[in-house]
């Protein structure tokens, strides 16, 4: 049982690393990033990697709906797309 945990927050935490920066796709965080250098952006990133850690499935989820809304809103703003 040990192991599924630990590989549950493992996937999450690299899920997290991989997706920093793209948080706005999740609708958590701003679309564009703080100064590096600012005491914000090492605890936006700790934030963020302990809220992927344990909720990364959702996470995935919300991401996998904003890219699939964002591709509707592509089509129908596409001149020469099929008008369905």
């Amino acid at each position: 049982m040990t192991l599924y945990i630990g590989l549950f927050v493992m996937i999450g935490t690299c899920f997290g690393l991989l997706s920093f920066s793209n948080r706005h796709l999740f609708s958590e965080g701003p679309s564009h990033e703080s100064a590096p250098g600012s005491s914000s952006h090492w605890s936006s990133w700790l934030f963020w990697l302990s809220l992927c850690a344990l909720l990364w499935p959702i996470m995935l989820l919300t991401g996998l709906n904003t890219l699939w809304v964002l591709a509707k809103r592509r089509r129908r703003n596409d001149p020469g797309a099929d008008p369905r």
